[in-house]
């Protein structure tokens, strides 16, 4: 066996390398799920095989006490799905169907786990792969892609299997920032789950939920802040290819256990408990800014009378989906952390009054203002909600941290300063300068109910006063610069008319 170990760099370089079979061919809205499903096909071939050959070495020849053993694995590898047997008919006239057969059988055999993962992906798609003789050649190269080195995904190989997961993931956000508009649907930015998660601090035990859980990431990011991995991840998509996504994302993170719903969390919520909404000690997401058409005509006889303080607006579903989170949170201790457009803060009408209640009932804890361009597919700041039904006092903090950034070409990025800064802020519920505030009661009834941050934290930097002598220096400096370079310039064309 190779003493070589791939950094999760090369792993990372690789991975995106295999996105050349398809590019240019299929719309890379699709053929993501082609290498996602195939990168999770290659994961369960590499840690079957492993563990077969650790048993092999411990057992001998004994075939049964081994397929015993392997029958106790997480998961279960039925004959011809390995990616070796893949590797083996790679020049099958029929590769497509192989390899579709062999996901199919991948499924049955894990039945509790993997239901219905790969039935938005079908490798015979004459549509989206081309005739066969294109399709075969393209899909041979998928397998030779994923046969490098660089892709040897044995745990004795890269030692923790928490490379896989980052690889994953490391896809997943590529994937979101070359989709334009469509990337915020399924991934938010490491850093601002990051902050979500430090801010809401699960602790062991803790039941986590996303009810707009996309590819799952920011769920899997909340999680990895409990100390240890006594915790169960829920959450819901309505999009089945996205919750596919989730659910291989939970099974390459060793969280399996997670229950990802496909269903339309504000229409038919599946995540329900004798004839209740399931409750939970974390409830945070990032949902659509301001969907349309999200099912108002049926909120008034909603069974779960999430909206009892109101219902929103048809086009803007924002409070929707917070309503719906806040009822998911247990009484007297869950925590809600949500991401919403600014418009949530101010807008008047019916989220001006669910906004009030919301107030009235002393829930919301913090508002945080994000810097712009963080999120995929748009470039409007958004900001964070915190809501806590185990507040004690009346107070909410504001915190201006749309400047505190780093700068990118395409995307801006929260630095581990910003994120610092922000926990350290809402946990001392402290006041800086130009930067965060704590508002009473009677401020936020004096404002109507109005959270626009400006109103709360001044920001107004006076203008600089100016130097009027020094000034006139550097005009008098200037003036003698171009009294010299008109001179040169007058006396080269003088010379060039000779």
């Amino acid at each position: 066996m190779t003493d070589y170990k791939p950094t999760q760099q090369e792993i990372n370089n690789a991975l995106w390398s295999a996105c050349d079979t398809f590019r240019g061919v299929v719309d890379p809205s699709e053929y993501k799920n082609y290498i996602l499903v195939f990168l999770f096909l290659k994961y369960l071939s590499d840690v079957w095989k492993d563990h077969y050959d650790k048993y092999k070495e411990e057992y001998g020849d004994d075939e049964e006490l081994i397929r015993r053993r392997m029958k106790r694995e997480r998961f279960v590898l039925p004959e011809n799905c390995s990616f070796d047997y893949l590797v083996e008919n790679q020049n099958a006239d029929d590769l497509g169907n192989k390899i579709n057969k062999a996901l199919e059988k991948i499924e049955e055999a894990n039945y509790e786990k993997l239901e219905g993962v790969f039935r938005n992906v079908d490798f015979n798609s004459e549509s989206n792969l081309g005739k066969t003789k294109d399709r075969n050649r393209r899909l041979k190269n998928l397998i030779n892609d994923f046969n490098k080195k660089e892709l040897n995904f044995r745990p004795s190989v890269i030692g923790t299997e928490d490379i896989i997961g980052n690889g994953y993931m490391y896809l997943i956000e590529r994937f979101a920032s070359d989709a334009g508009k469509k990337g915020g649907e399924f991934y938010t930015p490491h850093e601002v789950s990051e902050l979500l998660a430090k801010l809401l601090k699960p602790k062991s035990g803790d039941r986590i939920c996303d009810p707009a859980i996309g590819s799952g990431s920011l769920a899997i990011t909340v999680a990895e802040e409990v100390d240890g991995k006594d915790f169960r991840i829920y959450g819901q998509e309505s999009n089945g290819s996205t919750w596919a996504l989730a659910k291989m994302n939970m099974f390459l993170h060793g969280m399996d256990a997670a229950d990802i719903r496909w269903c339309d969390t504000l229409n038919s919520p599946d995540l329900v408990e004798d004839d209740e909404l399931m409750k939970f000690d974390i409830v945070v997401a990032n949902p659509p800014f301001s969907l349309d058409k999200w099912g108002k005509e049926d909120a008034k006889d909603d069974p779960y009378n999430r909206y009892s303080r109101g219902i929103p607006p048809k086009s803007r579903a924002d409070y929707a989906f917070i309503q719906h989170m806040i009822e998911t949170a247990k009484e007297k201790k869950g925590k809600v952390g949500v991401i919403v457009p600014h418009g949530v803060l101010f807008r008047s009408g019916a989220e001006g009054r669910i906004r009030e209640a919301l107030i009235k009932e002393n829930l919301l804890e913090a508002v945080v203002g994000l810097p712009e361009n963080l999120f995929f597919g748009t470039g409007i700041p958004a900001a964070i909600l915190i809501f806590n039904k185990a507040k004690k006092k009346e107070d909410v903090l504001f915190i201006d941290a749309s400047k505190g950034f780093e700068k990118g070409t395409r995307q801006n990025k929260l630095r581990q300063e910003d994120i610092d800064k922000i926990v350290e802020t809402y946990e001392a519920v402290e006041e800086k300068d130009k930067y965060s505030y704590v508002a009473s009661p009677d401020e936020l009834k004096e404002n109507d109910y109005n959270l626009n941050i400006p109103r709360y934290v001044d920001t107004f930097e006076p203008e600089a006063e100016v130097d009027i002598e020094e000034v006139q220096n550097e005009l008098d400096t200037l003036e003698d610069e171009l009294t010299k370079v008109q001179s040169e310039l007058k006396n080269k064309l003088a010379n060039l008319n000779l």
